[in-house]
């Protein structure tokens, strides 16, 4: 089914980039300008995913090249699901960085290159042309970097290069690795790649070119073991950068792997025990990363290395219970990491520091605003029937039948740290004194008096993730029936060829 609505995401992310570019130095206009663009882009999302649920995979040829020779984009229910997830993380760290944000960011284009960020993650998702998929990768990497050094702090500059770095690193083996493919087989379109790739009868040329991808997907998802630039560079930005970077930046790369290594590259048994190998250990040191951080976002960022071994565990294992569970992880990872790093950020606007052993007795002070963190925090460790609880029973039970009794270590290993570190910070952040601190040396850019309507604002998107985290365990019958669907669909691509080539291209 043909429909243009596919590139609507992209279009008015770009649209309402450029249209704050008009206001550069007008802070009150861009914030109304980015909330109101991030709403229309939410609804627009909204919209696409309920076509695609309803009516089946859209397909639109860029310039009117029939696939396989054109640019295709495609709107399945799993890529139109990232761009509906990703709308609502963007249009909560909207809001949050109308206050959030130091009026010095905004009037050097803090606003335009959001915008531009999350038009790169939209095309990343929706794209059906591997060359495409790299064009949108480096799209998000330009507009992360810009984000992360905005502000020229040393911390900031530090983190960024090995950012930087290692992301050139990633684009040269995802390069690379399109490079062959397109060498062995002539096409650069993803559907034409699968029916020509499996037709290959060198698989060991196969498999090296999968490696390639698992490398260069795998530093964007900060997996085992070239994890160590997102705890290096993830806590240097300010709180609203950190939280769209921890819940989308990282899930841009597994999403790849996940539409790559069950659309093109089937995993063979190297394969599989490869990506369970590394999930293992993405686990792992994760969660020893996490145990020995006083830093709230330090060791958040570890978090996220720990959880991204969860989703990759899932494809490891590639059954379609596995799959299931990991995408289910995927979508509530989305909220909660999101909403975490705005957490992050208001206790340091309230406290001026995000070292646990300087914190205290917010939950004295702010019993209504623990509440809902707890809520966040909660569901981030996975307390029955939260959404963090719901994906680890497919992952486990995908462990047992395959026989994955390391993999079920490491899960069980991680979901425990999980809960120690929440725990540890539930209790030297909320429940405990506050600690009397002379001369903290707090930021003035970070930390400032706030009014009510500042705090509403700050408050307001956390509020708002915290109701979606919520539907996704509470309504979890709802998600699971949109993952399992997903998993059905990369186990059996043949509907996404015949949307894309045709029916002809099948026989």
């Amino acid at each position: 089914m043909i429909d243009n609505a596919i590139v609507f995401p992209v279009v008015v992310h770009l649209f309402t980039a450029i249209l704050l570019l008009f206001f550069w130095r007008k802070t009150i206009a861009q914030r109304m300008i980015s909330i109101a663009g991030s709403l229309l882009a939410m609804l627009v999302a909204i919209g696409l995913f309920a076509q695609v649920w309803d009516g089946g995979i859209l397909t639109m040829q860029a310039a009117g090249w029939e696939a396989p020779f054109g640019i295709s984009f495609v709107a399945d229910v799993f890529s139109s699901s990232m761009v509906l997830l990703t709308s609502f993380s963007g249009l909560a760290v909207s809001i949050y960085s109308a206050t959030g944000i130091a009026r010095g960011r905004m009037i050097y284009g803090y606003f335009p290159i959001f915008h531009f960020l999350l038009m790169g993650l939209n095309g990343a998702f929706l794209t059906g042309d591997i060359f495409n998929l790299y064009v949108w990768f480096e799209v998000v990497i330009i507009a992360s970097f810009v984000l992360m050094t905005l502000g020229g702090r040393k911390a900031q500059i530090e983190g960024s290069v090995k950012y930087m770095a290692m992301n050139i690193l990633a684009s040269t083996f995802f390069l690379t690795g399109i490079g062959i493919l397109y060498g062995i087989t002539g096409t650069l379109n993803m559907a034409d790649l699968s029916l020509k790739v499996a037709a290959l009868e060198n698989r060991k040329l196969v498999d090296i070119t999968a490696i390639f991808f698992i490398i260069g997907f795998g530093i964007k998802s900060a997996v085992f073991p070239l994890y160590f630039w997102l705890p290096s560079s993830y806590h240097t930005p300010p709180s609203a950068v950190a939280a769209i970077f921890g819940g989308l930046l990282t899930k841009v790369g597994i999403y790849a792997l996940f539409r790559i290594f069950t659309l093109i590259f089937i995993p063979d048994d190297f394969i599989r025990t490869l990506l369970v190998f590394l999930a293992i250990f993405t686990i792992l040191t994760g969660t020893f990363g996490a145990v020995i951080k006083n830093n709230i976002r330090r060791m958040f960022s570890y978090l996220i290395v720990c959880h991204i071994g969860f989703m990759v565990g899932g494809l490891g294992m590639y059954s379609e219970v596995a799959i299931t569970g990991a995408l289910f992880y995927l979508f509530h990872d989305i909220m909660v990491k999101t909403n975490i790093f705005l957490i992050a950020g208001l206790i340091r606007k309230l406290r001026g520091t995000m070292n646990m052993d300087k914190l205290g007795g917010l939950y004295a002070e702010y019993p209504l605003l623990s509440l809902l963190m707890a809520i966040v925090l909660f569901s981030l460790v996975g307390i029955p029937p939260l959404s963090g609880f719901w994906p680890k029973i497919h992952l486990f039970e995908a462990g047992f039948m395959g026989g994955h009794y390391a993999l079920i270590a490491a899960l069980i290993i991680g979901s425990f740290a999980t809960l120690y570190v929440i725990s540890l910070m539930w209790s030297k952040v909320f429940w405990k004194d506050r600690p009397i601190i002379e001369d903290e040396g707090v930021l003035t850019d970070d930390f400032q008096p706030l009014s009510k309507f500042r705090k509403s604002l700050l408050v307001t998107p956390i509020v708002f993730l915290a109701v979606i985290t919520l539907y996704i365990g509470l309504g979890a019958e709802n998600i699971a029936s949109v993952v399992k669907h997903i998993a059905r669909e990369m186990k059996d691509t043949s509907p996404y060829i015949e949307a894309v080539l045709g029916t002809n291209e099948l026989q």
